[in-house]
């Protein structure tokens, strides 16, 4: 987006990113994958400390205030495949049909928030139906805060969720593209291994540290 970078934007300048038939649309891809599954994780703690203090529904052992910084949290990592496969080509899609950034923007945001709030509901209505028997949920349970959808969805998560989601794909994404067509296809390619090893090794190290940890 034109405030979140150093030059004014134009249209032109945010579409083209989505071109699946393309080496180099995987390949940034794949480094989004990796990088989000780290960051996310590093970005979960904030966010669990604000929804514990206005919301209190963090437990005090949740696992991201112990596991090691450079544990991957998966789930962010496919949730950057996710957004780029489908919010992507619906932001390029915007973009062409409305006569302002801003224009496209907010209705991408707007797109965003009800992707994630529709997702929520489909992974609560598949693997967190609450116990006949006492009613609890097994995995997460929003019937009781404001702004819930069906007991399993939360707007509030969703509209977080939504943020995110803009921030990757009008500034993650395009700046990871740009930066690897700033060199050459050589370079590109050993970046492009180096961070695949980094992130194998993350995981190889947290993995390792884990095991031992259960074990003693």
């Amino acid at each position: 987006m034109a405030f979140l970078r150093i030059r004014k934007l134009t249209e032109h300048d945010e579409i083209g990113y989505f071109a699946p038939k393309t080496w180099e649309f995987w390949r940034a891809l794949a480094v989004c994958f990796c990088l989000c599954c780290i960051i996310g994780h590093w970005l979960e703690m904030p966010y669990c400390f604000f929804m514990d203090k206005f919301f209190g529904i963090v437990d005090a052992d949740y696992a991201v205030w112990t596991d090691p910084w450079y544990h991957p949290y998966w789930v962010y990592g496919f949730g950057a495949v996710f957004m780029t496969l489908l919010i992507e080509p619906l932001k390029e899609h915007f973009i062409m049909r409305r006569k302002t950034l801003w224009g496209a923007f907010l209705e991408c945001f707007v797109a965003a928030i009800l992707i994630a709030m529709v997702l929520e509901l489909v992974m609560g209505w598949l693997v967190n139906q609450p116990d006949p028997v006492t009613g609890e949920y097994p995995f997460w349970d929003n019937s009781q805060l404001p702004g819930n959808v069906l007991g399993q969805a939360w707007l509030v998560n969703d509209f977080f969720i939504g943020l995110v989601a803009m921030l990757y794909v009008w500034v993650v994404f395009p700046l990871v593209c740009e930066g690897f067509m700033h060199l050459s296809p050589k370079a590109a390619n050993v970046v492009f291994a180096l961070i695949i090893v980094g992130f194998g090794l993350c995981c190889l190290a947290s993995y390792l540290e884990l095991a031992l940890w259960e074990k003693y």
